[in-house]
């Protein structure tokens, strides 16, 4: 979402960072490229005037323009003033409040209310473990009620009877009434909308507040509508007094101004954003962590937490084992490419690695987009039993037969078994018992730098089990103290790339990743 505008801002500061010294004019004509950037990627007007201001007053004060580095304390200054404009702090669905703490959706049509619905309602059932009952008060979109009753039967949550000829206001009514008899913690009222804001849908809005009296009112917002977004989140909060924002579709190609525009303008903090189309795809919204991706700096917490989410614990531990007696066969490899996949791809997984989000046009150019992964499962799943076993036994007319299967050729089969060997030799040399092996060397020498101690997990992936949530918030702190992110960063103690793991896909060399990737170490487990 945001890629335009970290490809922007990223070559401004780089450009500051570069200098050994910086005068008020400096500052000035970065703070217009930045005013620039921020209003191409569709922030609104006064949000970018109040933005360039407050940094600009911080910018060209003398302790910053004497300091030894005077660039980096402006890449600070601007970081921090990023995060104030997103929310400073996270804030996630209120639900403390007498059960059943009632849940209003609003917003326009097509905005994705009703699926929202159903995913919040997933997540409070999922994660808080709480009973959860949805109600739809949509009358007018044919097949509304009934969409609604579809997706709750999919996430096995309960949904209200459809009675024909409701008002919105007696179903919400009779929603909460249902709540209190069945023993339901929330329950969430999925209101109509309308493909433009008019008095009528502000008029019913308020009446289902007055009847239902919910303790959160979140307005749901497609992050791609643009300055719209800006006008629609006003309009919504003067009428009703929206409690939080949804931003929709936070995973498109557009340009992202209207989540920093939302928060600024309101003042209403951003509480989820829809990142895909699946039930599970919505997530927290952190100020610091968004801000973070923007200026190109990582988000190692988010990358671990998608882990945790994603990676089975007992596959990992008995790959685990393998991998330290150096066994890599064609089906861990193929495990492997399915994680990644799970995780976003090989683009996903960059975005969020510190310093890394510039890899992603070299990758795309080498051929290394994440189509590449699906190709490489098919062979392998063209392959029998005892092929995935020993890839020693490919021999031509073996390779002839799963290039038919798999819809690839030769060259593709023999790019996987190259790139498999690779694996399978810095499995080896990882499980090696000189020193503890190689891989526990480089990541003990990691741990040293960063002060978190004996680091582990498998192969690549991290060790996931009970980690505290605040070990997570204080490891990505850690990173940015230690330079992951800053231009020129890297990781320290590995020459600034990162080694192993999955060696130039396709066959392709990726400068500065040391040919390969080996995924994050593992992190201490809570006491």
């Amino acid at each position: 979402m945001f890629e335009n505008l970290q490809d922007r801002l990223g070559s401004i500061l780089n450009g500051l960072t570069g200098r050994g010294a910086l005068s008020e004019s400096d500052v000035s004509a970065a703070l217009r490229e930045v005013r620039r950037a921020l209003l191409e990627a569709d922030v609104s007007l006064e949000v970018v005037r109040s933005f360039t201001d407050r940094v600009r007053e911080k910018a060209v004060g003398a302790e910053i323009l004497k300091s030894i580095k005077p660039g980096q304390m402006v890449v600070k200054i601007v970081h921090d003033e990023l995060i104030e404009m997103l929310g400073g702090e996270g804030v996630g669905v209120d639900l403390r409040a007498a059960a059943p703490v009632v849940i209003m959706m609003v917003g326009l049509q097509g905005s994705g209310k009703t699926t929202t619905t159903a995913k919040i309602a997933n997540r409070l059932t999922t994660r808080e473990k709480k009973k959860v009952l949805m109600a739809s008060l949509d009358t007018r979109r044919p097949a509304a009620q009934e969409q609604l009753r579809q997706l709750g039967a999919q996430a096995n949550i309960d949904t209200l009877p459809i009675i024909a000829g409701q008002s919105p206001t007696d179903i919400a009514a009779r929603a909460v009434q249902a709540a209190r008899l069945g023993g339901h913690d929330v329950v969430i009222l999925d209101t109509a909308g309308r493909t433009h804001i008019d008095e009528p849908l502000m008029a019913e809005m308020a009446d289902i507040k007055k009847k239902s009296n919910p303790h959160e009112i979140l307005l749901v917002a497609d992050s791609l509508t643009g300055q719209d977004a800006v006008n629609l989140a006003r309009s919504f909060d003067e009428r009703v007094g929206i409690t939080g924002l949804v931003l929709t579709r936070m995973d498109g190609d557009g340009r992202g101004g209207a989540a920093l525009s939302m928060r600024a303008v309101t003042g209403k903090p951003i509480k989820l954003i829809g990142v895909g189309e699946r039930m599970g795809e919505l997530e927290e919204f952190h100020p610091r962590r968004i801000a973070d991706r923007i200026l190109g700096m990582g988000d190692i917490v988010s990358l671990v937490e998608k882990a945790a989410e994603n990676i089975d614990a007992e596959k990992a531990a008995a790959m685990a084992a393998k991998m330290a007696k150096g066994k890599f066969d064609l089906n861990d490899l193929a495990d492997q490419l399915r994680q990644m996949q799970k995780m976003g791809g090989m683009g996903g997984i960059m975005g969020l690695m510190p310093g890394m989000a510039g890899m992603k046009d070299k990758m795309a150019a080498a051929g290394l987009d994440d189509k590449l992964f699906g190709r490489q499962i098919a062979i392998i799943q063209s392959m029998t039993k005892a092929e995935r076993a020993n890839p020693d036994l490919l021999k031509h007319s073996r390779k002839k037969r799963i290039a038919a299967g798999s819809g690839t050729d030769a060259a593709a089969i023999n790019k996987l078994l190259k790139m498999h060997r690779q694996m399978a030799d810095m499995m080896k040399m990882m499980g090696g018992k000189g020193k503890g092996g190689l891989m526990k060397q480089m990541m003990g020498g990691l741990a040293g730098k960063m002060g978190l101690g004996g680091l582990g997990g498998m192969g690549g992936m991290p060790d996931l089990s009970n980690i505290d949530p605040k070990q997570l918030e204080a490891l990505q702190q850690q990173a940015e103290a230690a330079g992951l992110g800053k231009p020129g960063g890297g990781i320290p103690g590995l020459g600034g790339g990162l080694p192993g793991g999955l060696p130039g896909l396709g066959g392709a060399k990726l400068p500065g990743l040391g040919g390969g990737f080996p995924g994050l170490p593992g992190l201490p487990k809570k006491k």
